[in-house]
């Protein structure tokens, strides 16, 4: 069976690092850069799954994700953020969000964060080395390309 992903990031760079991860284990994906734009599409596209930036311009991750949470009460959403600490979970959680994971630790725990919430079994090893290439999520200078 082959599950959405709704992946919100301003960085349009990480988002399509988070792109090739999912889609090497047969994820289909559509991608928002802002939370404004994430409820509409969150609309149209009905995804099993969530990935939510917290710091984005015109409305960020803790304004989206009471809207995306009444709009799909039962999608998980995974706030994905350099804000990753105790008191920034609990108001993730508060808004709305299912978990918080850091981007800092995104190689080690975002993928297998969306199996749990979607039961899947755990990638492999080798589809998600196939999908990382170089690109360092951490690393958010803007691009010729962005």
């Amino acid at each position: 069976m082959t599950h959405s992903i709704l992946l919100v990031d301003d960085n349009r760079v990480i988002r399509q690092v988070l792109r090739g991860m999912f889609e090497a284990v047969r994820c289909v994906c559509s991608e928002s850069e802002d939370g404004q734009q994430a409820v509409a599409e969150a609309g149209r596209f009905k995804p099993d799954l969530i990935v939510l930036d917290y710091s984005m311009p015109v409305m960020n991750g803790l304004e989206a994700a009471p809207l995306l949470r009444k709009m799909l009460p039962h999608t998980p959403i995974i706030m994905f953020t350099v804000f990753a600490n105790d008191e920034f979970a609990t108001q993730a959680i508060a808004a709305g969000a299912t978990a918080v994971v850091s981007k800092e630790q995104a190689a080690t725990h975002l993928l297998p964060k969306a199996e749990s919430l979607l039961n899947l079994p755990a990638h492999k090893d080798e589809d998600l080395r196939r999908s990382s290439g170089k690109v360092d999520l951490n690393d958010s200078r803007p691009r010729d390309d962005d």
